[in-house]
């Protein structure tokens, strides 16, 4: 009997020395942790020192996981609460009940170090969100594991799931004590401490780093990604009073950035306003003239509105006055144009008004259908249009017959023309005019009417043209009247245009 106590014994002194030894090594009474393994080593019973959960941070920690498999050459990589305390045997355990993978086939590199199953997550410098590990999935045939040992291993976990739901520890439970061979009791195995999975978060998982964000975060919290553009807040959703807190600095700062937008937008408006009114915008900075090479000083030259091209005063001066063009180009050979406000500010009032005069002159004599005033020494001039026969100039007020290119009030075209013939014999400006209306004639500018013979032009337009004594209505290019004696129709006038769908004349310009 004795040999049967003793044993008992001495695994019971072995025990309090055991937990003694924790408690000194708490404490951190080094003198006495070393009396307590010199007397417990004495025993030769296996013992086992580990450090108290309590000792790690608190708190989850988001493990970055890359898991690939050695039957084919995919990668993903997926993201898992766990905490710093966590031994690698846990982690496999973990990976089994959320992914499948039996623990025997779990191979984990952590810090470029195959992880054993005793070592902590934070023995491997697992400490904070975004730390990164590999998982290597082996096959079932290289760890030599067959069907019913994976049965038999599903089968255990689900056993030590109801064990843990029975007697669970410390809730005072009755134990279940065994009786070994020897007719000595032995004390029920302590179950395990049952798994406590992270509850499932609301959120959306960034594309680029995986991480968890809280639904309302319109960016990654780690990488700064874009949140899909599909995904939507759930109704029942509550933040919390840190991300509240976070969405109200938000809208205030989308607000101050809002209000300085509009201040900038007013400032822009007020400094376009006051460079509006200026006639020669000067220039800010120091500039050189292209023209004459002068260096220019802030405030110096000229900044042209069109183009930005910058001058010195004198160069522009004289670039608009020996212009001979109704619109002054940059000097710069672009595109641009000097604004008449840019000419009037740079030239003198006498220098200016003979410009005005030079681009009266240049438009005039460039347009088609122009018509000077014939009153001697008179500036005045029009365009006109083809159904306008008549100039009434504003400068003389005299009243111009644009037919027959001369004045003649009280008369009309036939009396003038038949009074300048006579008066041709003596007077030499109704010689000139004479001249001149024959001269038209000769060139083709002008006819005579077949029915009354007046001279006639035609001015713009089609070939048909309209006597203004005898309302005939004539083909410019046949010279002929359009229809007969009998009117519309009568092609006997000699004009036979679209006769048999062909024209009077090759050069017809729809005169029908």
């Amino acid at each position: 009997m004795a040999s049967e106590v003793t044993p008992r014994a001495d695994l019971k002194e072995a025990e309090e020395l055991a937990f003694s030894l924790g408690e000194a090594l708490t404490q951190g009474n080094g003198q006495e942790a070393v009396k307590l393994c010199e007397r417990l080593s004495q025993f030769s019973v296996p013992v086992s020192v580990s450090v108290n959960s309590q000792a790690y941070p608190e708190g989850s920690i988001r493990l970055k996981v890359g898991v690939e498999d050695a039957q084919s050459d995919n990668y993903i990589q997926v993201t898992v609460l766990v905490s710093p305390d966590m031994t690698i045997a846990q982690l496999k355990d973990k990976f089994s009940h959320d992914f499948g993978f039996v623990p025997t086939l779990q191979r984990w590199v952590i810090g470029k170090r195959l992880a054993q199953d005793h070592e902590t997550l934070f023995n491997h410098g697992v400490r904070s969100d975004g730390d990164q590990a590999f998982l290597f999935i082996l096959s079932a045939q290289s760890a030599h594991l067959t069907l019913q040992q994976h049965k038999l291993y599903q089968e255990q976990e689900r056993i030590e799931g109801i064990v843990v739901q029975l007697f669970p520890r410390g809730t005072g439970g009755a134990a279940v004590e065994k009786t070994a061979p020897d007719n000595r009791l032995v004390p029920p195995p302590i179950p395990a401490k049952p798994k406590v999975f992270p509850k499932p978060q609301l959120g959306w998982t960034c594309a680029m780093c995986t991480l968890l964000n809280k639904p309302t975060r319109p960016g990654c919290e780690a990488c700064g990604g874009d949140r899909p553009e599909d995904y939507q807040v759930p109704d029942l959703y509550t933040p919390d009073q840190q991300e509240n807190l976070r969405i109200q600095q938000e809208h205030l700062a989308m607000l101050q950035y809002e209000q300085a937008q509009q201040e900038e937008r007013e400032r822009n408006y007020l400094n376009l306003l006051a460079t509006d009114d200026q006639s020669l915008f000067p220039n800010a900075t120091e500039e050189d003239c292209p023209i004459c090479f002068s260096h220019l000083q802030p405030q110096e030259g000229i900044v042209l509105r069109e183009c930005l091209h910058v001058f010195c005063r004198e160069c522009l001066k004289t670039t608009i006055v020996t212009s001979r063009d109704a619109e002054v180009s940059c000097p710069e050979n672009c595109e641009s144009k000097l604004l008449d406000r840019e000419i009037q500010a740079l030239l003198t009032e006498e220098e200016h008004q003979r410009f005005l005069e030079l681009r009266l002159s240049i438009a005039e004599s460039r347009s088609e259908h122009s018509f000077h005033c014939q009153t001697p020494n008179c500036r005045g001039w029009c365009i006109y249009e083809d159904e306008v026969n008549e100039f009434l100039c504003e400068l003389c007020n005299e009243t111009n017959c644009i037919l027959c290119r001369a004045i003649h009030n009280g008369m009309n075209c036939k009396d003038y023309q038949d009074d300048l013939r006579i008066r041709a014999e003596n007077d030499q400006a109704a010689m000139k005019t004479k001249q001149m209306l024959e001269s038209l004639l000769q060139n083709g500018e002008a006819m005579k009417c077949p029915r009354c013979d007046i001279i006639v032009q035609k001015k713009d337009g089609c070939d048909w043209i309209c006597c203004l004594m005898c309302k005939t209505e004539i083909c410019w290019v046949t010279k002929q009247a359009r229809w007969g004696p009998k009117g519309n129709g009568d092609v006997s006038g000699g004009c036979r245009c679209r006769v048999n769908h062909q024209p009077c004349h090759p050069n017809c310009q729809n005169c029908h």
